[in-house]
């Protein structure tokens, strides 16, 4: 009864913001949509998308991604599209009022953790609400880090 999966050509992470996970505390996540251009599909099937320094932010009663870049298409001439233009989220009215509330109200942030394309080809955002972390916070997961890759040294070692 154990299917196994065949690797999805089009199931496949584009970006990831590593740092994210070490800066924030990540509460919740949600899946959402991305609005593109002809362009910006191309260029992130190419693989080079960057959200290293990009956040989420609640405008008008919408969500919009900011400060994330798509490079140019190379073979797209005049038609090309801005590498670090504002991006409109696609989520629910229900999803979207639950996190500009919980924006506005407990001081969180909207961190995308990475973008990928789903089973269906289409280019999604995971969107994380987290909250900074203090530098205490920082030393401590630090050093947890560097305990379990020390331990996992001796147990390998030591059989």
């Amino acid at each position: 009864m154990n299917q196994v999966r065949k690797a999805d050509p089009n199931n496949k992470t584009v970006a990831e913001n590593r740092k994210a996970r070490f800066s924030y505390e990540v509460l919740d996540t949600i899946e959402a949509g991305l609005v593109l251009t002809g362009t910006e599909v191309k260029s992130l099937r190419q693989g080079q998308a960057n959200i290293q320094d990009s956040y989420a932010s609640v405008e008008g009663g919408e969500i919009w991604l900011i400060n994330s870049y798509l490079p140019e298409y190379l073979q797209a001439n005049r038609f090309n599209h801005e590498p670090r233009r504002r991006r409109k989220l696609l989520l629910n009215k229900r999803e979207m009022a639950k996190l500009s509330q919980s924006v506005d109200r407990e001081g969180m942030t909207l961190v995308p953790l990475k973008i990928y394309f789903n089973d269906q080809g289409r280019a999604k955002v995971l969107l994380a609400v987290g909250r900074g972390k203090k530098l205490h916070d920082k030393r401590e997961t630090e050093k947890q880090r560097d305990w379990s890759r020390e331990k996992g040294r001796l147990l390998k070692e030591r059989g």
